[in-house]
């Protein structure tokens, strides 16, 4: 797929989009079923979390501190990032693809998704990347509450919290089981607790526990759904 820059000015009408929002905590399989949601519907796919992960490592990168509320609401306003259907991620023409998934990013993008003024920039992007492509499966913890509340599908995805760690863990393989499974729960408790826009079940979203579930099970789920 083609690079999908997220600041660009082109504008289409909402009402004509296809629009399907999926949440989530970390390890529920938000990017997975996204992504095969997307090839079935022949739409493009965005992860808005690679989004906020690629602001902390400009944050991290530039020295700022993630608490300097200030510095990084301004350095996410200016900061150049583009993400690919497939993954890869460049921030200020810089392939940080890898890094974005560190211990570092991870511990620190809590912090820095917490910023209620780089919240508002953010959204202000993916729903200008929708408006350009006419439509697509946005992935994130609100974008069926708060980016597109009005999406034609709402999902909600969970799953047990073992399931979820142990997922996790097989993607960070630098980290053991037990510290994936702590910082599961601290990113759950910040992520849901935090004052604006925390991670909740948007209004009309459908609520899938994909623990016991194959890919091609919730994806018939979901498709059948929007039909």
């Amino acid at each position: 797929m083609s690079e999908q820059p997220l600041h660009d000015g082109a504008n289409r009408d909402e009402n004509t989009m296809l629009v399907v929002a999926i949440d989530g905590p970390a390890g529920s399989g938000k990017s997975t079923i996204a992504k095969k949601l997307a090839i079935e519907l022949g739409i493009e796919y965005l992860d808005t979390g690679a989004m906020y992960r690629a602001v902390t490592f400009a944050v991290l990168r530039g020295g700022c501190d993630p608490e300097d509320s200030t510095r990084v609401a301004s350095l996410a306003r200016s900061v150049d990032l583009s993400v690919n259907g497939d993954g890869t991620v460049t921030v200020d023409g810089v392939d940080a693809t890898t890094e974005i998934r560190g211990p570092e990013v991870t511990r620190a993008v809590s912090t820095v998704a917490a910023n209620p003024e780089v919240r508002t920039e953010l959204v202000s992007r993916q729903r200008e990347w929708t408006r350009r492509r006419g439509g697509g499966v946005l992935e994130g913890r609100d974008i069926g509450t708060v980016v597109f509340p009005d999406a034609a599908l709402k999902v909600y995805l969970t799953a047990r919290p073992e399931v979820r760690a142990a997922r996790r863990a097989k993607e960070v393989t630098d980290l053991d089981y037990d510290t994936v499974a702590a910082d599961l729960a601290r990113r759950d408790a910040v992520d849901s607790g935090r004052q604006h826009d925390p991670l909740r079940r948007a209004d009309g979203a459908i609520e899938v526990d994909t623990s016991d579930l194959t890919i091609d099970e919730i994806i018939t789920v979901l498709v059948s759904e929007l039909r």
